[in-house]
């Protein structure tokens, strides 16, 4: 069985709602976060496989067609690769918010479909979110959870970005 990162991706990955960009409805308006491309390729290092699982109800909402989402997660894999990061696959949710869908986080369905295709034991698999969302989902798929931003009394871990969360990550998936 193999190992993963799960990461959310606005909030841990990318900025939004900053003053440089509300949210990403195209590829310029994707920034990464201080130190994410070094915590991806060093996360590369110790895990079989890095996920993103992300909910963009901006599809379901109509603020962007699902090739613009596909076109966005295209350039961010490539911007990644270009520092030896390595995204292995993105799974989202285009629904809208209230759409009732199995898949949209706090639902694991995201999460256990990635799992289930590239044979991944959750139990030694991390999910790293800034909501409670993100943490709940990670709970529900089983896997041990860090919440990126001040507190989360549900999340195994918290840190103030995901380049801090990273040796914590590495070193306590090496306590296993």
């Amino acid at each position: 069985m193999k190992r993963a990162v799960f990461l959310d991706r606005d909030g841990v990955i990318n900025e939004v709602l900053t003053n440089r960009v509300k949210f990403v409805n195209k590829p310029k308006d994707l920034y990464f976060l201080p130190g994410v491309p070094e915590a991806i390729r060093k996360l590369n290092e110790h895990f079989d496989y890095i996920f993103v699982v992300t909910n963009q109800g901006g599809v379901g909402l109509g603020y962007m067609k699902e090739t613009q989402l596909q076109k966005i997660h295209e350039h961010m894999m490539n911007e990644l690769k270009k520092h030896g990061a390595i995204i292995h696959n993105i799974a989202y949710c285009p629904h809208k918010p209230k759409e009732g869908c199995s898949c949209r986080k706090p639902g694991s369905k995201l999460i256990k479909d990635l799992a289930e295709k590239y044979n991944v034991d959750l139990s030694k698999s991390y999910m790293v979110g800034d909501t409670d969302t993100d943490i709940q989902a990670g709970k529900k798929a089983g896997t041990k959870t860090v919440f990126i931003g001040d507190e989360e009394p549900l999340a195994d871990a918290v840190f103030p970005d995901l380049f801090t969360a990273t040796d914590w990550i590495i070193k306590d998936a090496h306590m296993v």
